[in-house]
């Protein structure tokens, strides 16, 4: 007996088309989002602000070397760094990260209420030696997550400025944490904040100096932390606050 071929129909052939293009279409855009990503542990200096180099690193908060660390979190809602969506998947997640390599710390603050994470809070911890990768860990309350706008990020890096200050230290490195979080913010817009505020500080602080008011050790680099998927962007706000400083 012979077998028998039958030609698949006008609609079945329309349907592999499509799925066809689409599947195109799916690697196309995997291609693209794995080009636009930067490697772990890519460092660039943006530009300097008075005597203060940028810097630019992919990192997290975790890992990153420093004198001091700054981690910006929310008010505490169950789950918020763990719960990916909204929040970034564990292996891109630099709150996660430093939460695990604490031991749980980071979470048991702020669930139990030692840390509210209200705007502009401030919580100086001394990390258990040898897990993380600065000597401080600087707390900065961003408050309602469902409030949040990019102008706080200006106040936000003013504060972490002075509280370095105070510390007497050389460096410091910023995470916003705000992708980790959940929070789909504009980020040269956030980044370009913090580095307005951080300078707005650090100049009324050099103001104060030369009055006589206040002893200041100068700072020598601030870093600036990003995901793999937005330093570029980040890099792009960093350089356009430069610039506006120095004008």
């Amino acid at each position: 007996m012979k077998n028998k071929f039958t030609l698949p129909s006008a609609s079945l052939i329309q349907q592999l088309r499509i799925s066809v293009i689409i599947f195109f279409i799916s690697v196309s855009g995997l291609s693209a989002f794995a080009q636009a990503t930067t490697a772990i542990g890519t460092a660039k200096v943006w530009g300097t602000v008075d005597g203060v180099a940028i810097e630019g690193v992919v990192q997290g908060p975790s890992a990153q070397v420093s004198d001091l660390q700054v981690a910006c979190v929310f008010e505490y809602t169950e789950g918020d760094i763990f719960n990916s969506p909204p929040a970034l998947p564990p292996a891109l997640n630099g709150l996660l990260h430093l939460d695990q390599d604490m031991k749980g710390l980071l979470t048991a603050i702020r669930k139990g209420g030692k840390f509210a994470g209200h705007p502009n809070e401030t919580l100086l911890i001394t990390p258990p030696k040898g897990s993380i990768g600065s000597k401080h860990l600087l707390l900065i309350g961003l408050g309602d997550r469902n409030k949040f706008t990019p102008e706080l990020m200006t106040g936000i890096g003013s504060v972490a400025m002075r509280e370095a200050l105070k510390l007497g230290i050389s460096n410091f490195s910023f995470a916003s944490d705000l992708k980790d979080a959940g929070i789909d913010s504009p980020t040269a817009l956030v980044a370009g904040n913090v580095v307005k505020g951080i300078f707005e500080a650090y100049r009324a602080q050099l103001w104060l100096k030369e009055k006589q008011l206040v002893k200041v050790t100068p700072v020598s680099k601030v870093i600036l932390l990003a995901g793999p998927a937005f330093f570029t962007t980040a890099g792009e706000g960093i350089q356009e606050a430069i610039s506006a400083l120095k004008n």
